[in-house]
């Protein structure tokens, strides 16, 4: 259930309280399909935006580039500041286990962070790769228990912030540096989910390397893209179908295909949503373009059901479609209510 609150026409100030039924039709890890009863555009096209631009969301927003050239010990994979260690340059040897650097490709190979990408594009696809969302363990930087009383530049703790952080190597053949090589600094359940973990961020050749750490703070979709957690939001209004005709209906009956005047009920219609959407599909079959379509006509026709209609959304893999759903849902209602507030205060 999801409540709507509205101005009462005849008396502004007062509320009134309308009841939306809504009923799951699908639902999976990504992707949700919401039958809404008793509504009108208005509400529905409230809730898109909602979900779009003001349902809470990780993102990345600050990445932190380490710069400079590298000597990679062969022995124990220690990075060394770039000939400092060498014993062509006076050096005692890898800060790690001593050997002496005296033959490149044999003692120690050079690395540089000289990617093919610029920074910039790099953070810029960091940005977008899902990062999951906990509402109860995080919360915005501005509301931060600890950091809210503080400046903006002072602000971030382990209750606002996540640190992610990558280190990558090319290699002769090129080496593709993905979204599974980053790193949580904390619990492991926070990790970049399996599926998302190819998503590309850049690819390395020999003598490349990358290493940052990025920090992904609270945001909402009215701020920037990143923050928004779902794609493909759309509503339509809910369909029955009609049977017209019984005879030229037949028509469509002898095609054998899935739907047939059994699944009508005695008033001749049906308005299964499953149904409806299988029957549009097979009237396809004698539409426009076909040869049936002069003997069936309007056999059977299509009409919108008042205050119904179809939800759908997909979440970009942050949070579940359940969870954006219930975020939105508040979000918009903590709104109708500060309206509310506001309206009674002018008027």
């Amino acid at each position: 259930m999801v409540q709507r609150r509205k101005a009462d026409e005849e008396a502004v100030g007062s509320e009134v309280f309308e009841m939306v039924k809504i009923e799951v039709i699908e639902e999976n890890d990504e992707k949700m399909v919401l039958l809404m009863k008793g509504t009108d555009r208005a509400f529905a096209n409230a809730l898109r935006r909602t979900l779009m631009s003001n349902t809470p969301k990780m993102a990345i927003e600050t990445v932190r580039f380490q710069m400079g050239s590298f000597d990679l010990c062969l022995s124990c994979s220690h990075l060394n500041p770039a000939a400092v260690a060498r014993e062509s340059s006076g050096g005692s040897g890898c800060d790690n286990c001593g050997k002496k650097l005296e033959k490149e490709g044999v003692d120690y190979t050079v690395w540089e962070t000289n990617g093919p990408l610029p920074d910039e594009m790099i953070a810029q696809r960091l940005s977008m790769i899902p990062i999951p969302t906990n509402h109860d363990d995080y919360s915005h930087e501005d509301t931060c228990p600890n950091c809210s009383e503080l400046v903006a530049e002072d602000r971030g703790c382990p209750s606002c912030n996540m640190i992610y952080t990558c280190k990558a190597f090319g290699s002769e053949e090129g080496t593709t540096v993905t979204a599974g090589d980053m790193v949580f600094l904390g619990d492991q359940s926070l990790e970049i989910q399996e599926k998302y973990r190819s998503i590309p961020i850049t690819k390395l050749f020999k003598g490349q390397m990358l290493e940052f750490y990025a920090t992904a703070v609270m945001g909402r979709g009215s701020q920037h893209a990143k923050w928004s957690p779902v794609c493909g939001v759309t509503f339509f209004q809910r369909q029955a179908a009609v049977l017209n005709n019984k005879t030229k209906a037949k028509v469509l009956w002898d095609l054998n295909l899935n739907i047939t005047a059994k699944d009508f009920d005695k008033n001749g219609r049906l308005e299964d949503f499953h149904k409806v959407e299988t029957l549009i599909k097979d009237l396809h079959h004698v539409g426009d373009g076909t040869e049936e379509k002069v003997a069936f006509k309007e056999a059977i026709t299509l009409e919108d059901v008042p205050n119904d209609f179809v939800f759908s959304f997909e979440t970009d893999g942050s949070m579940s479609p359940q969870t954006a759903m219930k975020k939105a849902a508040q979000a918009l209602s903590d709104n109708f209510a500060s309206l509310n507030e506001d309206l009674s205060l002018v008027l």
